[in-house]
């Protein structure tokens, strides 16, 4: 554990799961419980449950829970020791010198200055080594001498070990440069760089922290674009590049467009407020780091089909997470970098000034699709643009009504009646999923564990409610000696029963807090959802030797079918018997 018990315990005190969530997240109490909408998926009814007895939460709509250090880590994006530490921070507590597990951030620590040492590397070589044929690219993109410093834009030669004997003459070992994406092992056990003959961009956290690279080739070869994998200190999903620049520009507003080439021609042409994701798709992790940094975002996606429908997940996304959003209309290029050279700064500018809403983008997209002079495409148009429209706030709606009307002369009232019965229909079906929401993912749960284990339901439900007996009432922790733990399901169950036991041996307390730093995400809802789900007994005792007779029996069941059962060679000599 890279945490003391002592100071999880101290920790768990001084801290309270109601008062941190509160602060991202309006609860209502319902009961002993506290209600509020999901932060962690889009909602209107509430499903996300905080429980201060247990001092955990959980959200019956998509399965995510834990404890205090769970959330901080997933709604803050932080690692187990930085979500620790954050919490140790709001109640005055200074993070342990003993029994802090170091080795982890040594690793990273040694990551990233082999990583600043490559970009060093890089940007010495395209500014004083022979690279003529970067220098090239980069003038014939337009980049100046002084984008290339401000970016830190670099140029690997066309070398099998150039890094790799310089990396290593600074005393890094063959084994850090493999753990940071800077050099790979050959089938013959030889290292060579990773990066070669490419213009090199470096990937700068908002820290400030070198984590990975991306590089092009500077002539047609294939893959035009190659990229660190992820890291100890790079996990494409979570990284923006170029935020650690925009975050300063003093600006509310962010610019999001798709690539890294983009954000640096946006950036040189006076755009600073400019920013892309890392990987191909923009993720949720990546929009949550956007949203702290801007309360609205210009999404200026490529002007292609492909871009297009990246800027559609892209919307949903942001409005999921609750950030306005505005799309401006570019044309005269393909993307920002293309529009600028084509027609320079200023057009470029106002097309971002006149930037539109989605609803108003919604609709300009699609009118281009019909034929508004005959009949048939005026219906189809409406019919195209109403869930557009049922996407807006009430007001926004009357005036799209008023204006569509007047355009295609037709009476308002006509569209929205069309409008208001698409919603009715629409909010019903909604209430309808979400009521069933919590009963839905309790059954696919179930048949996943099935799925996962190969154990009966009635096994599985012993196993947890024999786990939530542990948890909640100490007089059971005497009982545990009667069960072992090879008797509990493989995987979860057992890692779990081993953990309670663990705690009990030790005399710690049984708190979701103890478990954050041993079980994944995914393990931590799990168990949140057990405590969640599952009621208090009238007699635990009595219902826990329920529950490990129930477990007994169906391994009983399971072992009977088993012996049942011929193995492939008794099913061989047996064949053979026959002849």
């Amino acid at each position: 554990m890279p945490v003391n018990d002592t100071f999880l315990q101290e920790l768990r005190y001084k801290t309270d799961i109601l008062d941190t969530v509160s602060s991202y997240v309006s609860l209502k109490k319902r009961g002993s419980t506290y209600v509020g909408l999901c932060p962690f998926h889009n909602e209107k009814t509430p499903s996300f449950t905080v429980y201060p007895e247990s001092q955990s939460f959980y959200c019956f709509g998509c399965g995510v829970g834990g404890d205090i250090i769970t959330f901080v880590k997933k709604i803050e994006n932080l690692d187990y020791v930085d979500a620790v530490r954050s919490l140790a921070q709001r109640a005055g507590l200074e993070m342990p010198s003993d029994g802090f597990d170091t080795t982890l951030l040594k690793k990273r620590l040694r990551l990233y200055e082999a990583n600043r040492a490559a970009a060093k590397y890089y940007y010495s070589y395209l500014i004083g080594g022979d690279a003529s044929n970067a220098l090239d690219y980069y003038s014939k993109r337009r980049i100046t001498l002084h984008t290339i410093r401000r970016f830190g834009l670099g140029y690997a030669p066309d070398m099998w070990d150039g890094l790799l004997k310089e990396l290593t003459a600074q005393g890094f070992s063959v084994y850090e440069l493999e753990q940071a994406g800077l050099v790979k092992r050959s089938s013959k056990n030889t290292y060579y760089d990773f990066f070669r003959n490419r213009a090199m961009t470096p990937i700068i956290d908002v820290r400030g922290n070198v984590i990975a690279f991306g590089g092009r080739v500077l002539d047609d070869s294939k893959p035009k674009y190659i990229n660190t994998n992820d890291t100890l200190v790079y996990k494409k999903t979570n990284e923006v590049f170029g935020l650690n620049l925009a975050k300063d520009s003093g600006k509310e507003q962010l610019i999001l467009c798709e690539g890294y080439m983009d954000v640096i021609a946006m950036n040189q042409a006076g755009f600073t407020n400019c920013v892309a994701g890392c990987g191909t798709a923009l993720t949720e992790e990546q929009v949550k780091l956007i949203s702290r940094y801007a309360k609205e975002v210009l999404l200026a996606y490529d002007n292609d089909d492909a871009g297009r429908k990246a800027l559609d997940r892209a919307a949903a996304m942001f409005k999921k997470a609750g950030v306005k959003i505005k799309i401006p209309l570019l044309e005269y290029g393909k993307d920002p970098d293309e529009i600028i050279k084509n027609v320079g700064v200023e057009k470029f500018s106002a097309m971002l000034e006149n930037a539109v809403n989605e609803t108003e983008y919604s609709i300009l997209r699609l009118r281009g699709e019909y034929d508004l002079t005959k009949t048939q495409g005026k219906i189809d148009f409406i019919a195209a643009v109403i869930p557009a429209l049922a996407q807006a706030e009430p007001v926004e709606r009357a005036l799209y009504c008023s204006r569509l009307a007047q355009e295609l002369e037709l009476d308002a009232n006509v569209i929205e009646a069309q409008l208001e019965e698409y919603i009715k229909r629409a909010e019903s079906g909604k209430k309808w999923r979400e009521r069933r929401a919590p009963i839905t993912q309790t059954i696919k749960n179930d048949r996943r564990i099935e799925l996962e284990t190969g154990e009966t339901p009635r096994l599985i439900k012993a196993a947890e409610r024999l786990i939530y007996l542990l948890l909640k009432y100490q007089d059971c922790g005497l009982l545990a000696n009667s069960v072992g733990e090879e008797e509990l399901p493989a995987g979860f169950h057992r890692k779990v029963f081993s953990e309670i036991i663990s705690c009990i041996k030790n005399g710690n307390d049984c708190n979701l807090t103890s478990f954050s730093a041993v079980l994944s995400e995914d393990e931590m809802a799990r168990l949140s959802g057990i405590i969640a789900r599952l009621g208090p007994s009238d007699n635990p005792k009595a219902e826990f030797s329920d529950c490990v007779a129930s477990i007994r029996s169906e391994n009983n069941k399971k072992s009977k079918k088993s012996a049942g059962k011929l193995s492939d060679e008794e099913f061989r000599k047996l064949f053979s018997e026959n002849q």
